[in-house]
């Protein structure tokens, strides 16, 4: 083979160039406006084989271990939501802020926030809504290579201006706002060779209590949460020595009801933190004496208040049928032990949906399990599915998205959702780079309506599919 070629192929396995770590650009308010919406792509870890990546699509909504992502705010008839995009033709990271107005039926030019001087999506933003209507933007770090950012919006339930707040480091974070007492902030931090679970607070979001340590053991973990008034629900797996996240496995459940200061377990027992110890807290299941990997989705409080978690366990981490069965399954806590049901299959460990417990009692996930136009790669066709029954039976309630182009990705459920906006999500090319839509549903699954690529006003109806 000659060198020229030999140099192709390699930066082929290699994968897209990232560009370059740095500081991020921050705009000055008011801040610019783009022209449309575009999702940023991004990939992880070059596989070498016909499925290119370890996964890799369309990320603006990714990923999964933090949130919440968008919000609807009843006083604005609004629902407002962050993400991750790019200029159209660019693979680098600028986080904007947009909301749906239920009173028009359109949505406005999106606010660029920053540049994020990356093409990580690891380093996408979340956010909350104070008591006030202040909107509040945490954009995430990937590691220590990069710094995070808190910004406030100027007014309330306004996307126009955004002040700084606040440069530090916190990676996948979780932004919970606490009526009569801030804002919870659960978050990781990598330090000695993995990825430790922390949390801090802020009465105000101007000053934050310092970083308290919640749980590290083994190479670290990952984790989702849900809240309900003052009670923050914490559900982690963890990455086993001695190959780290690629091996995670196991399911751990936590609550707090006092921003952290204490924690207990489903049982109501407090615990003595930091948890440095897998055998002081006992599993939901113990997954890796059975072999199976577990790549968390999302947890909900049922009407009861209890936890139910959404879960998917897989036989390994890469791409294609050798890693299946992934099996979706819920995790429902009766009041004395975790009933463990089966919901579908998919064909991708990161495959992500939403859960909804509604207050009728029925259970809703939409996510992408059909397969894709690229098969055994991140995301799919999206389906609602329903369940009447605590999650015995499932229904496929409706397909949502067929003869996709590319395959869709991270279904994400807004805060408090409106039944007109239920889920948003994106659409990316699995195997090779490629542009990114923005769409989203509505309880019923109607349709599917995609948000405007290219606005020639301040403001226009999304389209339906």
């Amino acid at each position: 083979m000659r060198r020229r070629d030999l140099l192709k192929l390699t930066a082929a396995l290699a994968g897209p160039a990232l560009r370059a770590e740095g500081e991020a650009e921050l705009y000055s308010a008011p801040q610019p406006k783009a022209d449309g919406y575009h999702g940023i792509w991004y990939y992880n870890q070059p596989s070498g084989d016909q499925y290119r990546y370890k996964y890799s699509g369309g990320f603006a909504t990714y990923p999964q271990q933090q949130g919440p992502l968008a919000h609807y705010a009843e006083q604005a008839r609004k629902t407002f939501f962050c993400y991750g995009g790019t200029r159209p033709g660019k693979q680098e990271l600028i986080h904007l802020v947009s909301y749906f107005d239920h009173k028009t039926g359109e949505v406005p030019r999106p606010t660029i926030l920053l540049d994020k001087k990356t093409g990580d999506a690891h380093d996408n933003p979340v956010m909350t809504i104070d008591s006030g209507g202040h909107l509040w933007i945490f954009s995430n770090a990937h590691g220590t290579a990069r710094p995070a950012y808190i910004h406030r919006s100027r007014e309330p339930y306004s996307i126009d201006a955004f002040e700084h707040v606040l440069t530090t480091n916190f990676s996948y974070c979780h932004a919970w706002h606490v009526p009569g007492s801030g804002i919870f902030l659960p978050h990781t931090r990598y330090e000695n060779g993995g990825r430790s679970l922390y949390s801090m607070s802020s009465e105000t979001g101007e000053r934050w209590s310092e970083p308290k340590l919640l749980a590290r053991f083994a190479k670290g973990h990952y984790q989702i949460t849900c809240q309900r008034g003052p009670r923050i629900a914490s559900v982690f797996n963890v990455h086993p020595e001695p190959v780290g996240l690629n091996a995670r496995t196991n399911l751990y459940y936590v609550e707090t009801s006092d921003f952290g200061r204490t924690w207990q377990s489903i049982d109501g027992k407090t615990l003595e933190t930091p948890l440095t110890d897998a055998r002081v807290i006992e599993p939901v299941q113990d997954y890796e004496a059975e072999g199976l990997l577990v790549y968390l989705k999302t947890v909900e409080f049922d009407a009861e208040g209890r936890p139910v978690i959404l879960f998917l366990t897989s036989k390994g981490y890469a791409s294609g049928p050798e890693s299946g069965p992934r099996v979706w399954r819920t995790a429902r806590w009766t009041g004395s032990e975790w009933q463990i049901r089966t919901m579908t299959e998919s064909d991708h460990s990161y495959d992500f949906g939403s859960l909804y417990i509604e207050d009728d009692g029925t259970w809703r996930v939409i996510a992408p399990t059909d397969a894709g136009p690229q098969p055994y790669g991140t995301g799919g066709e999206m389906v609602m599915w329903t369940s009447q029954d605590l999650g015995a039976h499932w229904k496929r309630l409706k397909t949502l998205t067929r003869n996709s182009p590319r395959n869709h990705t991270y279904a994400r459920k807004p805060v408090n959702a409106h039944p007109d906006f239920y889920a948003l999500w994106a659409d990316g090319n699995a195997w090779e780079p490629s542009e990114s839509s923005l769409y989203f549903t509505d309880r019923a699954g109607s349709a599917v309506w995609r948000l405007p690529a290219r606005m020639d006003a301040p403001a226009q109806a999304p389209s339906m599919l």
